[in-house]
């Protein structure tokens, strides 16, 4: 089962990213791109979704469909 969680990503002024999340609390990574960074997020969330015990909690997470927005970075 898949699950659509919302990442707030911000470069820090060291050069590194930083990912947290509202849908999970706890949710914090951080790397050197922001590839890792989100890679990162998602071993993240899996483990605190795994621990969740509050199943509705795990429900009010948002799931995809058979069409969605994604944002694509493209760098120039």
């Amino acid at each position: 089962m898949e699950k659509k969680i919302n990442l707030h990503i911000e470069k820090l002024p060291e050069g590194y990213y930083l990912a947290t999340s509202d849908n999970i609390q706890g949710l914090v990574a951080q790397g050197r791109t922001i590839a890792e960074t989100l890679e990162i997020a998602r071993d993240v969330a899996k483990k605190l979704l795994e621990a969740q015990t509050d199943e509705e909690a795990v429900n009010n997470l948002g799931s995809f469909s058979d069409n969605f927005d994604y944002p694509l970075v493209v760098g120039v």
